[in-house]
C-alpha cells in the first residue's frame, strides 16, 4: 500500500517530496483543484459545464488542472465526454465533508 501512495505522489508534477501527504497538499493547493473536485461531487460535467460552475477559471487553467487531477487518479473522463470523480476522488471528496459542515456553522 505504501508503494501505491509513493507512486501516486510521484505523479504530482512539481511536487519535490516523496511524502504522499505533501504531494497531495501540493496538488490540492493549486488554484481551482479543490473547486473542480467540489463541482464534480454530483453528476458528470462536460468541460463547458464545469467551466460555468467554476466562474472565473480560464479554459487553459481548467484543462491543466483536470489533467493533473486525472493523472493523480481523482478525476476521469467518461465515454460520454463528461468528467466525474473516480472512486478515489469520491473518497477524497468525503474528507471535505467535515470542512463543509464547519463552513455552514461558521457562516451562521
Amino acid at each position: 500500500m505504501a508503494k501505491q501512495a509513493t507512486s501516486s505522489a510521484r505523479r504530482v508534477r512539481g511536487s519535490r517530496t516523496g511524502r504522499p501527504i505533501m504531494a497531495l497538499l501540493d496538488l490540492l493547493g493549486r488554484r481551482w483543484c479543490l473547486r473542480i473536485l467540489w463541482e464534480l461531487r454530483g453528476d458528470p460535467l462536460t468541460s463547458r459545464s464545469l467551466r460555468a460552475a467554476c466562474d472565473e477559471a480560464s479554459p487553459t487553467v481548467l484543462q491543466a488542472r483536470l489533467t493533473e487531477l486525472r493523472d493523480a487518479g481523482f478525476v476521469e473522463l467518461g465515454e460520454a465526454g463528461g468528467y466525474s470523480l473516480t472512486p478515489q476522488g469520491r473518497e477524497l471528496y468525503e474528507t471535505f465533508m467535515p470542512l463543509s459542515r464547519f463552513a455552514e456553522r461558521w457562516r451562521k
